[in-house]
């Protein structure tokens, strides 16, 4: 007999009736990612993007910057996002992220550079109000401006 408290086998399959449900369906609520997208989530990633060019609109603020040599996905297009507590609650924070990740989704296959990182940032009181054609838009020429064709 185990303990009540005994933590269970990792190797072990789960028990009960949403183990095969849970187990066969990984990213289960979440958006696919458009090809050649990757989510940065590493801090000195946000960082380094910081310290390189950024370009701001009326409701975003984007930053970039082209990835050394020893890149580990050298096709691919990273992106990150945030939103500081200036942007609101919770709530307004998570609205405005949930706008920009889309963004980038429709947008930065079509006029992002492979070897690039972006870094998209929300602003308070104009990325969840702004239209969302006028932000993709914003989005679109802040790029332009960033790879100098604008």
């Amino acid at each position: 007999m185990t303990p009540p408290n005994a933590r269970p086998d990792a190797d072990a399959p789960a028990d009960g009736p949403m183990a095969s449900a849970v187990s066969s369906c990984p990213d289960a609520g979440r958006a696919p990612a458009a090809p050649g997208l990757v989510t940065m989530t590493r801090r000195a990633d946000f960082l380094s993007a910081a310290r390189a060019r950024r370009q701001g609109g009326p409701a975003i603020m984007v930053q970039a910057r082209k990835r050394e040599t020893p890149d580990p996905a050298p096709g691919a297009i990273r992106v990150g996002f945030t939103c500081s507590k200036k942007v609101g609650n919770a709530v307004a924070r998570n609205r405005a992220k949930r706008r920009l990740r889309e963004v980038a989704r429709l947008e930065l296959p079509l006029i992002g550079r492979p070897g690039w990182d972006y870094v998209l940032i929300g602003r308070r009181d104009a990325t969840a109000d702004r239209p969302f054609d006028l932000l993709c838009a914003d989005f679109v020429r802040a790029i332009a401006k960033l790879h100098g064709k604008g």
